[in-house]
């Protein structure tokens, strides 16, 4: 993304976005009050959030597009709504086929000038992503050309003690790896599958500077990750178990945060077969693993003083001869016995094994895995909202100041013990559903079972990490949720 501060001046873009509070309706420039005027007047343009309005000016002999977008209340600003408003009025901006944009800074003191600076640079590069790499036609040739964008302010004195370039660099590398993880959700399964995603995760190391590890099945097999394995063993794809290694505090070498993503990269549902409508998207069903890869290029890359192993166990879920059935009883790497009652409840499974791994292997000192577990997590939550289940009150919390700074919205459900009592088998130590009831905690408390008394995070993104529809600074498909926060939350402690 070619951004920077003052990088060129309004005038000399092709388009210029100013963003506007209702209670603060004005700007430095009279020509522009006159127009504000002129739309208070008619109800075209009030302030409020999320409103646009675009009309054309000539300055100086310069011919530009000026697009206003409305903050709303100024008490009632925060980052997120500074990334909708700004990714709001840079897709006006594209379809009136500008690319090279002014964006004013926000002027306010509700948020942190950082923060402003990042959330202004977030949104406008979210929202101008694009993923047309198949189409064999491209109609509008701003699909083929980026934007440039300047970041400019009139009260320059006052923002003379900020880093504007070093906060900018951050929230390009933010946008990179959220972009970096919605690529991996929205290619499709015939291209992303183990042994690609693998090598992806190899590149991004390479990139950005972690190291990458990849088991191939006869390793898998050795550690004995029997429930992983189960939920492969029905594709022709063999699977991988991809490590991730960055270690940036070489003073607290025993202190390491895991992540775990859930890897599969297609899911049919096995034998427990989905419907036609239900499998056409779950090539995003990797959408966990896409986040932590995300996740760990940032941290690696802005070099955090912080020790991160992630790990993701990638497979496909489908049905052969060879596949497991429902009534099955399997074993995993920790040792514990699972009955299946579900093939499509398969997702829990990888991540049994994986978080034994990061845990007894790689000598992780905290868990967090992130996964689209489950349809249950939609019905209670929608889309808008990830939902969290833990094992310690204190580790949410961090998780919620982070979501606060990344604007992604989370939200903890109960994790009682009663709940527990619903993936005990009769037959075996556990089976991989708990009944129709309560699907996203049983889900997660499954997952649970395996985290040897570590602090643990679940995050359950089936509905975050996917879009049916483009919203302000998305398109559908891959959002790539999760990347912005995971990184918000290492560097807090870092």
């Amino acid at each position: 993304m070619n951004i920077g501060f003052k990088k060129f001046g309004c005038t000399d873009g092709e388009a210029a976005i100013i963003s506007l509070f209702e209670d603060r309706l004005q700007t430095p420039n009279s020509d522009v009050n006159t127009i504000l005027e002129y739309a208070k007047n008619k109800g075209s343009f009030l302030g409020k959030f999320g409103e646009i309005y675009n009309f054309v000016r000539t300055i100086d002999g310069k011919t530009q597009d000026m697009v206003l977008v409305g903050l709303g209340k100024e008490e009632t600003i925060d980052g997120e709504k500074i990334r909708r408003a700004i990714g709001k009025a840079l897709k006006r901006a594209a379809e009136l086929k500008n690319k090279k944009v002014f964006m004013r800074l926000i002027d306010t003191d509700k948020v942190e000038l950082n923060l402003v600076v990042k959330a202004m640079v977030e949104g406008a590069g979210l929202s101008s992503y694009k993923f047309n790499k198949y189409k064999s036609e491209k109609n509008d040739d701003k699909d083929q050309k980026e934007f440039e964008f300047s970041l400019g302010s009139p009260n320059i004195d006052d923002i003379k003690a900020l880093d504007v370039d070093k906060f900018i660099e951050e929230a390009k590398v933010l946008v990179e790896t959220t972009i970096l993880a919605r690529d991996l959700v929205n290619e499709p399964a015939n291209t992303i599958y183990p042994e690609t995603l693998a090598e992806e995760a190899v590149k991004a190391g390479v990139k950005y500077g972690f190291e990458t590890e990849v088991l191939e099945k006869e390793q898998i097999c050795d550690l004995k990750m029997d429930a992983f394995l189960s939920v492969a063993r029905g594709s022709k794809k063999k699977p991988r178990l991809i490590v991730m290694r960055y270690f940036g505090d070489n003073q607290n070498k025993n202190n390491i945060l895991g992540l775990v993503g859930k890897g599969l990269t297609y899911d049919s549902g096995g034998y427990s077969l989905k419907p036609n409508d239900g499998m056409v998207t779950m090539k995003s069903d990797m959408g966990g693993a896409a986040a932590v890869i995300g996740a760990i290029s940032a941290i690696s890359k802005l070099k955090l003083k912080i020790n991160v192993i992630a790990v993701v166990a990638a497979c496909e879920n489908m049905v052969s001869g060879k596949a497991y059935k429902p009534g099955d009883i399997i074993g995993s790497m920790a040792g514990k016995t699972i009955e299946v009652l579900n093939t499509d409840a398969e997702g829990r499974l990888t991540l049994a094994d994986a978080v034994t791994y990061i845990i007894r292997k790689e000598n992780v000192t905290e868990v967090i895995d992130l996964a689209t577990l489950t349809g249950a997590a939609l019905v209670a939550l929608g889309t808008t909202t990830t939902a969290v289940v833990t094992n310690k009150d204190s580790f949410y919390e961090e998780l919620v100041k982070a979501s606060k700074v990344s604007g992604e919205k989370v939200w903890q459900l109960p994790a009682f013990d009663d709940y527990k009592k619903m993936i005990k088998s009769d037959i075996a130590d556990l089976k991989n559903i708990g009944g129709r009831n309560a699907g996203t905690i049983t889900a997660g408390l499954f997952i649970g079972e395996f985290v040897e008394d570590k602090p643990w995070l679940h995050l359950d993104i089936a509905g975050t990490a996917w879009t049916d529809a483009a919203d302000d600074y998305s398109i559908k498909g891959g959002t790539g949720a999760g990347v912005r926060t995971l990184y918000e939350l290492a560097k807090a402690r870092a």
